[in-house]
C-alpha cells in the first residue's frame, strides 16, 4: 500500500521547497501539521540569522518534524551550518555536487540528506553518497528543470538501479492529484513531491495574483527566457502567460541586467527590485507588474481548479489515492 510513509513521515507526500521564500513557515507547519513533509527553502544568499528566525518560526506551528531545502548553485555554507545547529529533520539539496563529505556531515547533526537529481548520472551519485533518499525530478515539473527526461522513463530506471537498497524515491514534475500519485507508485516510487499544487493553498506566500492564474491559466512552457544572469544555464518552466508568449523567443544576448525595474519586493528580509526578465515570482509583498514577473508551473497545473489549504491537499491525495487503489488495482 503505497500511501504509507517515507523517511519517517506518516505519508509519503513530500511539499516541495518553493523558492525564493514560497515556502515559508505557514507553509510547511501546515504540511508538517497533516502527516507529510514539508520544505522550508534557505535564503539564495548567507543569511544564517534569518534562516534560523525561519526554522524556529515554523518550531512554533508545528511540534513534527520537517525540512529544508539548499540550492548549491548558491552561496549556502553559513546557511547549511544553521540547518545542522537546528538539527532540521531532512536536508534538500538541488542544483549541485551532493557529495559524500556533504552527507557525513548531516549525518553526523542527526539530519536525513534527500537530494533533488534530474538524471540516471546523478541518481548513481546520489546513491554513492549515502542519501537517504532521492526525489527524481521529470522535465515535467515547474520552475527550474535540471533534467531532460519525463518522469515515467526516468523513475523506473532509478528505482531498478537502487535495487533492494534502502533509499525511498520520490517522483517529482506535474504531479497534483492522486491520479499522479497513484501513478508514481505504479512506476516503484514511494512518495511524490509536489511544487505547484503547495504554491496555490491558502498559506503559500505567493501574491494572490500568482495564485489565481496557477487556476486561471492551464498551458506552461520550458524555457531560459527569465533569470539568465543570476542563475545561468538553468532552465524553467513557466505559465505561458501574454508577457512570456510576447518575449518567448528572446534574443540569446539578452537578460534581466539592462531591463526597466517592473516591481519591488521583500525576499527572506531583503528589500529588492525586480527587473523584467528576472527570474523572481510575486510573493505577498510583491508590487508593481505582477502578470509580467516568472510564474514557475509545472504541466499538472491544468488540474487546479481551486486554492485550498495544505492540509486538504495532503488529504484529499491520502484519501483518494486509496480509494483509486482499492477500485481499480483490486
Amino acid at each position: 500500500m503505497g500511501w504509507k510513509g517515507i523517511l519517517g513521515f506518516e505519508y509519503g507526500i513530500v511539499q516541495a521547497p518553493l523558492g525564493p521564500d514560497i515556502s515559508g513557515p505557514h507553509l510547511v507547519a501546515a504540511v508538517a501539521n497533516s502527516g507529510a513533509l514539508g520544505f522550508l527553502r534557505s535564503p539564495d544568499w548567507e543569511s544564517p540569522d534569518y534562516l534560523r528566525q525561519l526554522i524556529r518560526k515554523t518550531r512554533t506551528l508545528t511540534n513534527k518534524p520537517f525540512g529544508v531545502g539548499v540550492v548549491l548553485a548558491f552561496p549556502h555554507e553559513e546557511n547549511l551550518k544553521v540547518i545542522l545547529d537546528e538539527k532540521v529533520a531532512v536536508l534538500q539539496v538541488y542544483w549541485g555536487d551532493c557529495t559524500r563529505e556533504l552527507v557525513i556531515r548531516a549525518h553526523s547533526a542527526g539530519v536525513k540528506v534527500v537530494p533533488q537529481i534530474g538524471s540516471f548520472e546523478g541518481a548513481k551519485k546520489a546513491i554513492d553518497a549515502g542519501v537517504d533518499g532521492i526525489i527524481v525530478q521529470g522535465r515535467e515539473a515547474g520552475g527550474h528543470v535540471i533534467g531532460q527526461d519525463g518522469l515515467i522513463s526516468l523513475v523506473p530506471r532509478v528505482v531498478d538501479l537502487i535495487g533492494d537498497r534502502d533509499i525511498p524515491v520520490i517522483a517529482a514534475g506535474g504531479i497534483v492529484d492522486a491520479r499522479g500519485y497513484v501513478a508514481a507508485l505504479a512506476l516503484g516510487a514511494h512518495g511524490v513531491c509536489l511544487g505547484t499544487r503547495f504554491v496555490a493553498t491558502d498559506e503559500s506566500y505567493a501574491h494572490p495574483t500568482y495564485k489565481r492564474k496557477l487556476v486561471e491559466m492551464a498551458e506552461t512552457e520550458y524555457t531560459n527566457v527569465f533569470g539568465r544572469v543570476r542563475w545561468p544555464g538553468a532552465p524553467h518552466r513557466v505559465l505561458q502567460t501574454p508577457f512570456y508568449k510576447d518575449w518567448r523567443s528572446l534574443p540569446a544576448h539578452e537578460n534581466e541586467a539592462n531591463q526597466p525595474v517592473i516591481g519591488h519586493s521583500t525576499i527572506n528580509g531583503m528589500k529588492k527590485e525586480i527587473r523584467r526578465f528576472a527570474g523572481t515570482v510575486p510573493n505577498v509583498t510583491t508590487t508593481g507588474d505582477l502578470e509580467s514577473m516568472a510564474l514557475y508551473a509545472g504541466q499538472g497545473v491544468g488540474l487546479i481548479k481551486e486554492i485550498i489549504s495544505a492540509g486538504e491537499v495532503v488529504k484529499r491525495l491520502v484519501e483518494e489515492a486509496q480509494l483509486i487503489i482499492q477500485q481499480d488495482f483490486n
